[in-house]
């Protein structure tokens, strides 16, 4: 413990962050930032992950509504073709009568058909929000097993 190996033992400690000129201590914090950069980018995916699946959730809510009222308005339509018909049938009403009845319950039928369709594809972004998914070949492994 005498001084010459004091010096030479603080002196080879302190060395190489002088002969260095703080390159150690700027790789760590580039390290540092790294993890940080890193974190704020999984903290996203997962926050946008979350917003499309409830996206999706409250999409599914509204295209649920919409359908159960479409289809109270192709059973209405559908009555109305019915009374259209029955009333050709016995001579009050002409076919015009008839065929826009018929118009009616096309286009409610329709509408019925696009709002099942779009609540498909609503429900395959939940699936796909949600981490499932599909490809080709998966799809053909499924058939397979049929």
């Amino acid at each position: 413990f005498d001084v010459p190996s004091l010096l030479w033992a603080v002196g080879a400690t302190i060395a190489p962050d002088v002969f260095t000129g703080g390159a150690r201590q700027a790789r760590v914090d580039f390290a540092v930032a790294d993890v940080e950069a890193a974190a704020a980018s999984y903290r996203d995916t997962v926050l946008r992950a979350m917003a499309e699946v409830q996206d999706a959730l409250s999409g599914l809510d509204v295209l649920n509504d919409a359908a159960a009222t479409q289809a109270q308005a192709v059973a209405a339509a559908n009555r109305a073709l019915e009374i259209a018909n029955n009333r050709y049938v016995g001579g009050l009403a002409s076919s015009l009568d008839l065929v826009s009845a018929q118009q009616t319950l096309l286009v409610n039928q329709r509408l019925a058909v696009q709002l099942e369709g779009e609540r498909l594809v609503t429900t395959v972004g939940l699936v796909k929000a949600l981490g499932g998914g599909w490809d080709a070949s998966s799809l053909a492994a499924v058939v397979e097993k049929r």
